[in-house]
């Protein structure tokens, strides 16, 4: 029964064809969940933070990964893992929720609705024109951007960079025992990733906890635990979202930015992989493309029904490539490797912000890579780029990068002449943007 299962494993994902095997494939599968089982405590913990309840979304973390890391291996057949995504949960939280006071069952409804964007884009086809209309200089951007975003977000959790009234922001005190813990735990993160130690992160969230639990007086906190190790899962979250209100005309630019975001994250994340896996089909394109952002679309979807920002693949993904994994069954590995967590919710929880910081943080590292790839010596590109980028941590708010990015870009090709790069698209595009000051969606 066992040899027979194997063999259908082998002939579903052309295992052999791809020159890797079931062995191969567990032993990526289990290091690319590794690499990205981090999302389950960092997700709910950002989303916590605009009102969500933690183990609602811990459940909602672990139900999105699971299905879509399986629709992902099994319809699409990619070794890739699909999960909440970075910057996405940022976005919801830090600027449709408290930047904007959007209450968060309606934010979850734009995230719905978003998908449903998504999804008519990648059956249509029209993610094409999307992607030709958008500067590649401006998708560099806005990546380097929410990582900047996403690595404040981690020094001000760990009171590593604090309000000051005189120069806005300043240094928190280095002395205080909660900013130490967080250096150490940013320390020991960077050296176990610099040594490509496997699960690295989660190492060292662990770690950070457990001296923090310890030494709970001496970090201001109490020192009991969780009532107990394990619990049902929390389906609170279940079809809470806003369908009608997150609907209406003036969050059509919240649905926008959801869309934009998710689509060029995946979109550089499977073209990324296929690059360096040379995970390609005959027209050099990366393989199975079309099912792929089309899983990504359903996760968005599923995202919004379950209660959660929007779910992408991961570029951490790579890590269960570099194993040897080549197929759908590395993601399917991975989506059942994320079930177990979804009875965990208890100790999770006690996971304190300090030591979720640190991964924050290197989550930014990642994320700032393409800034290598902007032209800083042409300004007509490098000055849009430099907007979008550092508008949406000063800001507070990706809405802003992106805004700002696209009308600068736009009104320096017209003072140039440069009609012709500018298409009917990315005109839309900036309509929308003007609209969103107009109406005052831009906080």
């Amino acid at each position: 029964m066992a040899a027979y299962f194997i063999y259908m494993l082998e002939r579903y994902f052309e295992l052999k064809k791809n020159g890797t095997s079931v062995r191969i494939e567990l032993i990526a599968g289990l290091s690319s969940f590794l690499a990205t089982m981090y999302i389950i405590v960092v997700n709910p913990s950002i989303l916590s933070q605009a009102g969500l309840p933690f183990s609602g979304v811990l459940t909602a973390t672990v139900l999105l990964s699971f299905f879509c890391s399986l629709m992902m291996g099994v319809y699409a057949k990619n070794p890739l893992i699909v999960a909440p995504g970075m910057g996405l949960n940022a976005f919801f939280a830090f600027t449709a929720v408290k930047g904007m006071g959007i209450p968060w069952e309606t934010a979850l409804g734009a995230v719905f609705w978003s998908g449903i964007l998504f999804l008519i884009l990648s059956v249509l086809n029209v993610r094409t024109h999307l992607i030709n209309a958008i500067p590649a200089t401006l998708r560099h951007a806005i990546a380097v951007g929410i990582g900047l975003f996403i690595a404040l977000i981690g020094f001000s959790n760990a009171g590593f960079i604090v309000g000051n009234p005189v120069t806005l922001v300043g240094l928190g005190s280095v002395t205080n025992p909660t900013v130490l813990l967080f250096v150490v735990g940013l320390a020991l993160t960077s050296i176990l990733i610099i040594k490509r130690i496997p699960g690295a992160i989660v190492i060292s969230i662990l770690a950070v906890s457990t001296i923090f639990s310890f030494g709970g007086n001496l970090f201001g906190a109490a020192t009991t635990g969780p009532e107990s190790w394990v619990a049902a899962p929390d389906f609170s979250l279940l079809m809470r979202l806003d369908f009608t209100g997150s609907f209406q005309f003036a969050l059509w630019p919240v649905i926008f930015a959801f869309v934009f975001t998710d689509l060029f994250d995946s979109l550089s994340t499977f073209v990324g992989v296929a690059e360096a896996a040379n995970l390609k089909d005959e027209n050099g394109n990366p393989r199975n493309i079309r099912k792929s952002l089309l899983t990504d679309a359903v996760a968005t979807t599923l995202a919004g029904i379950l209660g959660s920002s929007p779910g992408t693949a991961y570029i951490e993904s790579a890590v269960g490539i570099e194993q040897g994994g080549r197929t759908g069954l590395t993601a399917v590995v991975a989506a059942f490797l994320f079930l177990p967590f979804m009875f965990f919710s208890p100790v999770l929880s006690v996971i304190p912000t300090v030591a979720t910081a640190p991964a924050l943080v290197i989550v930014g590292v990642y994320m700032i890579r393409p800034v290598i790839q902007i032209d800083w010596q042409d300004l007509e590109e490098a000055i849009p780029a430099f907007l979008a980028m550092i508008l949406i941590p000063f800001s507070y708010s990706i809405t802003q990068g992106i805004i700002w990015g696209f009308l600068s870009w736009t009104l320096f090709k017209i003072a140039q002449g440069k009609f012709k790069e500018i298409s009917i698209t990315l005109l839309i595009i900036d309509a929308l943007a003007i609209l969103s000051l107009l109406t005052g969606i831009h906080a």
